[in-house]
């Protein structure tokens, strides 16, 4: 019986030791000032709580995201590799505070923000997909460069973690980057 107690006194002193951890990883990114986001990024990794979804995206050779802000306008742009083609899905998009939504016709549900990060040219994105045949709660891991160091990646896997996520599929950095406008 000491040792059952002892047992479930370690699990619970583990798991509470854990709460304020993921209270600080799950929380909204530190910089959110939406210059910080304009440009470039490309798609380290990322996983999904919707496991169809998590297949197709093991499918991609790599991915590039764009984000740029106009005057009247803010566009979140994703171009995904395939091999040697390219597909570019470019969407607007509206901030409200630290989340924004994607318009994407009406046909569900797509908000995002960015969570908190200590790497210094990454950004992590959260999404909540609803739909009539999905919901989902994705997490990426976008960086200004293609290698993380061990130590951001074990940040972000810690993250997933934190979100009850499945192990992040990881792209490969020697894969070619799309352009990033569409070739006529």
């Amino acid at each position: 019986m000491l040792s059952l107690f002892s047992l479930l006194f370690f699990c619970f002193m583990s798991v509470s030791r854990s709460f304020p951890v993921c209270e600080k990883l799950v929380g909204p990114a530190d910089q959110l000032d939406p210059g910080h986001f304009e440009g470039s990024w490309a798609f380290v990794a990322g996983s999904l709580s919707h496991t169809a979804s998590m297949e197709a995206l093991r499918l991609r050779d790599s991915i590039t995201v764009y984000f740029s802000n106009s005057s009247d306008s803010f566009t979140y742009t994703q171009i995904n590799r395939f091999g040697d083609q390219c597909q570019y899905l470019p969407y607007n998009i509206s901030a409200e505070g630290s989340t924004f939504t994607f318009d994407v016709e009406n046909r569900f549900s797509l908000n995002a923000s960015f969570l908190y990060t200590t790497c210094p040219d990454c950004a992590v994105m959260k999404w909540v997909v609803k739909s009539k045949r999905r919901v989902s709660v994705d997490l990426y891991l976008l960086s200004r460069r293609r290698q993380l160091s061990h130590e951001e990646m074990a940040e972000f896997e810690a993250q997933l973690s934190c979100f009850q996520l499945p192990p992040p599929v990881i792209m490969d950095p020697a894969k070619e980057l799309c352009p990033e406008q569409q070739e006529n």
